[in-house]
């Protein structure tokens, strides 16, 4: 179906062709006439499916910009994914001025985001330990709330939050709406959705999904690491997700793969914001292509172009496993997923095998294991941002300008509120930082760094 279906405002509409949304996908075909009816939905979805877009959709056709109160809390499991989430839905927001929408994380300052409450907003995307403080603080006040919104549902089980959930569902009206999405029909979500969902209706997209284009391959390994690089060096992926099962196994291969001369980050959950946002901005523009991560710190990751998930732990259940592999051939584009065992996992193996999936042994690996891999882009770091109106515009001008950079040496630029990042390439890093501290952007001198 087409977006011109539905009924949209024609401002709403010129948005989404302008974002590029021609034809609604299937969850968005199957959910959006309902979620603009207000009725309850049970949604299964997977990772990539459009359901960010299904729901913010409904809920800003819905919405009251003239009621300057919350009118919508969308609850998710992570940062990363809340980060994401808003984004999301400033860009379909575009079609109407003075949507605000706000995101409440922990890991962020408790007292800006109260100052930015005592404004209102009217959407909060959050995470519910953070929602919840602010709720118990008196600073959130949901009582215009008409919908609620619980993304990734079986992640906040798997996470511990169904507590939280339930306590901050009591801060809100009887009458609301609730929308549940969820990658899985676990018995978990259908006993969540029978406890805050009234008559929902259930839909399920997964069968008439394309299924993403992956080659799977099990490799058993007497030296995971070793196998680790031997993979990397046998298909030289442009970037990769590897995945451990403790945070302490993250940041120990990421290390280890650094002393070996293979550019890897780590991300995980005992990382400060600041610190997962150098980690994100530097795998998604290509300064570092290999992001070593936990299955929390990984969840609502928005990389759009994956070449290769290794799983270095095995994933503790075949959902875990199917949500990892997910991420990579996306879009048409073909993927690999790479899981390493040892001997004592091999009974666990021998549950993921069929006639699709491939089983070698590292032994018959052409790998090298002396292989390196360097990134092909440097980031730098402007300490300046949105609140110095700052522009992308504005940075490439700098850096172009006089030629010293030329336009195909910079890449992907990012600006937050205070600081941007700017991708560019590895041959050229010393000349751009040199020029950049040398001369002013939009007339102001900024702090500037490599990372």
């Amino acid at each position: 179906m087409n977006f011109s279906k539905l009924p949209l405002s024609k401002a709403m509409l010129d948005t989404l062709e302008k974002l590029g949304y021609l034809s609604m996908t299937p969850i968005q075909a199957e959910s959006i006439p309902h979620i603009i009816a207000a009725k309850d939905i049970l949604a299964q979805a997977k990772t990539g499916s459009g359901k960010t877009a299904a729901f913010g959709i409904g809920v800003l056709h819905r919405l009251d910009v003239k009621n300057f109160r919350v009118q919508s809390l969308v609850l998710c499991p992570t940062r990363e994914l809340a980060d994401q989430v808003a984004k999301e839905l400033r860009k379909i927001a575009k079609f109407q001025h003075n949507v605000k929408i706000l995101t409440l994380c922990g890991g962020e300052s408790f007292g800006k985001q109260f100052s930015s409450l005592s404004h209102n907003a009217h959407i909060v995307v959050g995470t519910p330990g953070r929602v919840l403080k602010h709720l118990n603080k008196g600073s959130l006040e949901l009582t215009n709330m008409q919908t609620l919104v619980l993304d990734e549902a079986d992640r906040m089980l798997d996470m511990g939050f169904f507590e939280e959930v339930e306590a901050i569902i009591n801060f809100t009206p009887k009458s609301r709406q609730t929308l549940l999405f969820s990658a899985t029909y676990e018995e978990s979500v259908l006993e969540i959705s029978k406890r805050v969902q009234h008559e929902p209706l259930h839909i399920e997209t997964h069968i008439d999904e394309s299924p993403n284009d992956i080659e799977e391959i099990f490799i058993k390994s007497d030296n995971k690491e070793e196998s680790v690089v031997k993979v990397l060096s046998l298909y030289k992926p442009q970037n990769v997700i590897v995945f451990t099962n403790t945070k302490l196994a993250a940041a120990e291969l990421a290390q280890s793969l650094q002393t070996r001369g293979i550019d890897a980050l780590a991300i995980h959950g005992d990382l400060e914001q600041y610190e997962r946002n150098d980690v994100l901005v530097q795998f998604a523009n290509g300064s570092c292509p290999i992001l070593v991560a936990t299955d929390v710190a990984a969840r609502g990751l928005d990389i759009k172009e994956l070449s290769m998930v290794l799983n270095f732990d095995m994933a503790h259940t075949k959902e875990t496993y199917t949500h990892r592999i997910g991420r990579t051939g996306r879009a048409g584009a073909q993927g690999i997923a790479i899981t390493l065992y040892e001997q004592s996992e091999s009974l666990k193996v021998e549950e993921y095998q069929n006639d699709e999936r491939s089983f070698k042994r590292d032994e018959e690996l052409e790998g090298n294991s002396t292989f390196t891999l360097a990134p092909k882009n440097v980031t730098l770091v402007i300490e300046g941002g949105k609140k110095d109106k700052l522009r992308a515009g504005d940075i490439l001008g700098a850096l172009t300008g006089t030629g010293v950079v030329s336009g195909s040496s910079v890449g992907k630029i990012d600006i937050y509120d205070k600081q941007s990042y700017v991708a560019i390439k590895s041959e050229d890093i010393e000349k751009a930082l040199t020029h950049l501290k040398r001369n002013k952007i939009k007339n102001k001198n900024f702090s500037i760094w490599a990372l």
